[in-house]
């Protein structure tokens, strides 16, 4: 018997995902690259963006075309709002949130029997009994790379989003279980790993005076690395403006295994938009935060998200947004158009920026993304980085590999025992979102030259 499983969406889904194949594999499935091949066939949904539901129904659709044919179980969950649900519900066998995903063997042995009554109580309470799913031992799908959740959910409430109607309110996970897992991930030699949570910085805030907060939690880890002392990089996404304090960036600068590379959501850079996307923070207090960044981590590089065309952004308030890509300089930025989800506030409002505007908005901030990006990473030429092997890179006879702070590179190798390796490379030249450099030998001697810091 053989399983397929299709993950949309962000990385939480890529996490979700990992514990989801651990369990269809604890029934005795066997994973198929092949959907055609499949006897079970899920999808971890995101109604967060309208293309990924679009791909939900194209996939689906053509899914139980092949049961005129032979017999196949299908099953859906993610990041899912109630009104997908009620559709899902008649196209899918079985539709389960993460929490319930312990019960999913008992529900393929039923045959997903589902009632839109039973999901409707479920999905009223999205974080109840979560500790369960956190339990589930994560099938990687990489062994150099993992996810690790810290929470689940987000109480923020921005007006573009629906993530509160999808994963509910926040709830943290225990601290010692995330220390523990992250430790047993280095111990099998795991180089990259992310904190993953709608809103990592508000990590413990469910639970004063049980918990520690996102600082102590990132504390604990960086002595782990300390104490283990072996090589690996720890991430987190994604941080809110809001809940982002000077000590978790007094923190990050103080421990070696906590990677400098910052990802820090801006979405606009008006305060009126902002306001009008109930982000609770101006610019004020972002820059505030990019300041601390610079001063007390120089190397760190900085990501972020933008929304383009929300509804009645002006000219002039996108141009705004546009200093502020001049301003902060990003390394590189997650620019989206804006389009409305059913359950998010702004989807009553009516999206009124032309979609020929957002297009125009989306290609000149990518043109200016493109500007700042090259202009850092020709700073990078003829110095020495440290770099995590990835893979085999599009060109033939080059592998891929990110730095620290995540700037992509190329060098020229088929020495694919590299892949999952730290190795250092000097950078020849640059490109706008991508450097190439030259393998440095672990024997040869670098003399002359400058080492680069990420």
């Amino acid at each position: 018997m053989k399983y397929h499983l299709v993950s949309l969406g962000c990385q939480m889904n890529a996490s979700d995902g990992e514990r989801v194949r651990s369990i269809i594999e604890s029934m005795g499935y066997q994973w198929t690259d092949k959907e055609e091949d499949a006897n079970l066939i899920g999808i971890l949904a995101c109604s967060v963006r309208q293309k990924a539901i679009d791909k939900v129904y194209s996939k689906i659709h053509k899914w139980n075309k092949w049961k005129n044919k032979r017999n196949l179980v299908t099953f859906v969950s993610g990041c899912v709002l109630p009104s997908d649900l009620e559709k899902f519900l008649k196209l899918f066998d079985i539709l389960f949130q993460m929490k319930d995903l312990p019960k999913l063997p008992e529900m393929i042995q039923q045959y997903g029997i589902a009632t839109p009554v039973g999901l409707q109580q479920g999905f009223d309470s999205q974080n109840e009994n979560i500790s369960e799913f956190w339990n589930v031992k994560p099938n990687y799908t990489s062994d150099f790379e993992a996810y690790v959740p810290i929470q689940n959910g987000c109480d923020k409430f921005c007006s573009f989003c629906a993530v509160p109607y999808t994963r509910g309110r926040e709830v943290s996970r225990p601290s010692d279980e995330i220390v523990q897992e992250i430790e047993n991930l280095v111990d099998k030699g795991f180089k990259s790993i992310t904190l993953l949570g709608q809103n990592v910085n508000s990590y413990g805030l469910d639970k004063k005076g049980k918990e520690v907060d996102f600082p102590e939690l990132l504390r604990r880890i960086g002595k782990l690395g300390n104490r283990l002392n072996k090589e690996f990089w720890i991430y987190f996404t994604s941080p809110h403006p809001r809940d982002m304090t000077d000590e978790v960036i007094e923190v990050i600068a103080q421990y070696k295994c906590l990677a400098k590379q910052i990802h820090l959501p801006i979405q606009s850079g008006d305060d009126k938009v902002l306001i009008h996307m109930n982000r609770k923070h101006g610019m004020e207090k972002y820059r505030q935060i990019v300041h601390t960044i610079k001063r007390l981590i120089p190397e760190a590089t900085l990501f972020t998200d933008i929304i383009v065309g929300f509804t009645g952004e002006s000219d002039e308030q996108f141009e705004n947004t546009r200093k502020a890509m001049e301003e902060f300089k990003y390394n590189m930025a997650y620019i989206a158009m804006y389009s409305p989800r059913p359950g998010a506030l702004s989807h009553r409002w009516f999206d009124d920026v032309n979609l020929d505007i957002k297009k125009q908005r989306h290609h000149q901030l990518t043109e200016d993304l493109k500007l700042y990006s090259r202009n850092y990473n020709e700073h990078m030429v003829d110095k020495t980085y440290r770099i995590l092997v990835k893979g085999k890179a599009r060109h033939e006879g080059y592998l891929m590999a990110l730095t620290e702070g995540k700037i992509n590179v190329r060098f020229l190798s088929t020495d694919e025992s590299l892949v999952g390796q730290f190795v250092d490379i000097k950078i020849t030249s640059a490109a706008d979102f991508s450097v190439e450099g030259k393998l440095i030998k672990i024997n040869e001697e670098v003399e002359g030259e400058e080492k680069g810091s990420i």
